[in-house]
């Protein structure tokens, strides 16, 4: 492994044009909260691609089709704190766009009710049967945080989930730039991709039983690790709602990792097990002790437990509080200088969006999901149009700190069978785009973790 002088060596120079500012930012904090469209965030926000018809976009407001009914379902304001979306599997975003048409949440929402219903007890049967919310958007009435960071720092309005599926498949994506199924342990050769539903053995991410999975290809974690860069997954207490009634499906939550496997995969990876790094994973307490004692790692992913999560049916108010929450202590501590935080959510979870995504290597993109750069250098006010997923932020990292070393089979010494190198798409934006190294930093923007609203 290379010391430290010979890590800081190979930041020197940057590859792909990228400012050699970037190394202002020493720390690159990814939060990841839960399935919402951008559209439903983001759709009536001034300037951005947002709903047609509605806030000055241009366009006729669309009405999708209602199963076994007459009238077509519309875009609405919803004012509730809780929402119920819809089914949010690989086929349900296959169902959504419809080939390009956008038209199929509705169908879907009323569809995947009904069977879940008939089931099993499910969150969606409380919701009332003839409005599902899906059509349904917030604005800065509810959730005026996130709001109050686009305007200050960047939104971006062309980020796409990385592949066309559920959580699990999303949050491999996260750390790993792939999303497969491995048929032999610890077998990289025997990996194939996967973003299947959840219950369709053998296509499924991980393992289709009730036995731990095994993640055989490469995650970032070990480029990390190889050249001395500090990394640390924090997680939080709670449920996995996806899970509740079909465990079977789900990686189980390894012993002292109290975030749900669906959302925790990098202590199922070879790669963290093999470099022992496995206490790597850390419990949220300890992100808040690092910003205190100035040992924030290089990089950092947040993701919560169900009840801040923003999965529905959990509450809206929660997730921007406990967001609010991690953001300000972030902007109370020294590491505020110098760090990059991306905020996103992981999937659309079957709320309407409009924008048909583009279509990479067979396993994504997916829906649009709402992304915000929050950082000293971040451009004021900035609406980032660039085709971007959860790679661009791969990408960042390894352009930071790891000199432009991509997961590749071909450079990084631990082949696998990806299709591609996800972070050199040619379609993938660059996220040095919403930065601008060179102005005067940003002061922080404190917020109220109860703003007052619903």
């Amino acid at each position: 492994m290379p010391g430290p002088s010979e890590a800081a060596s190979i930041r020197s120079a940057l590859p792909d044009r990228t400012p050699l500012g970037i190394h202002k930012i020493r720390h690159v904090v990814i939060i990841m909260q839960e399935n919402r469209s951008f559209d439903e965030y983001f759709g009536t926000y001034p300037g951005a691609d947002g709903i047609p018809g509605l806030a000055g976009n241009p366009g006729k407001v669309p009405c999708l089709p209602y199963p076994g009914r007459r009238h077509c379902m519309r875009p609405y304001h919803d004012t509730r704190p809780t929402n119920f979306g819809g089914p949010h599997a690989h086929s349900s975003a296959m169902a959504d766009i419809a080939n390009g048409r956008m038209n199929g949440f509705v169908a879907q929402a009323v569809e995947g009710k009904a069977i879940a219903c008939k089931q099993f007890a499910s969150p969606w049967c409380s919701q009332d049967r003839r409005k599902p919310d899906v059509m349904g958007y917030h604005d800065a009435r509810e959730i005026p945080n996130y709001w109050a960071y686009a305007n200050h720092f960047v939104l971006q309005d062309h980020m796409f989930e990385a592949d066309s599926s559920w959580s699990l498949p999303e949050h491999l994506f996260l750390v790993s730039g792939w999303s497969a199924h491995c048929t032999k342990a610890g077998d990289a050769a025997s990996c194939k991709s996967a973003v299947q539903d959840p219950g369709s053995p053998p296509h499924t991410p991980g393992n289709p039983t009730s036995k731990p999975p095994d993640y055989a290809w490469t995650d970032l974690t070990y480029l990390l690790h190889r050249y001395g860069v500090s990394w640390r997954y924090y997680v939080q207490h709670g449920g996995q709602p996806d899970c509740t009634n079909d465990q079977m499906f789900c990686a189980p939550v390894p012993q002292n990792s109290w975030t749900p496997g669906i959302w925790n995969p990098l202590p199922w990876f070879d790669t963290v097990r093999n470099d022992n790094q496995l206490s790597n994973v850390e419990p949220l307490g300890h992100f808040f002790t690092a910003l205190q004692t100035d040992s924030l790692p290089a990089v950092s992913w947040i993701v919560p437990g169900d009840r801040d999560s923003e999965h529905p049916p959990s509450s809206v108010p929660n997730g921007q509080a406990y967001v609010t929450g991690l953001i300000n202590s972030i902007m109370r501590s020294s590491a505020w200088s110098s760090t990059a935080i991306f905020l996103s959510w992981d999937d659309w979870g079957g709320f309407y969006d409009h924008v048909v995504p583009p279509t990479i290597d067979g396993q994504g993109y997916g829906l649009r999901v709402p992304g915000l750069v929050i950082s000293p250098y971040a451009r004021a006010g900035y609406i980032d149009r660039h085709i971007l997923t959860s790679d661009a932020y791969l990408k960042f990292i390894e352009d930071d700190f790891l000199n432009g070393q991509r997961i590749n089979p071909a450079t990084d010494g631990r082949p696998d069978p990806r299709p591609d190198v996800r972070e050199n798409q040619p379609i993938l934006g660059n996220l040095a785009n919403d930065f601008n190294f060179n102005q005067r930093p940003l002061p922080p923007l404190i917020l109220s973790t109860t703003p007052g609203y619903y």
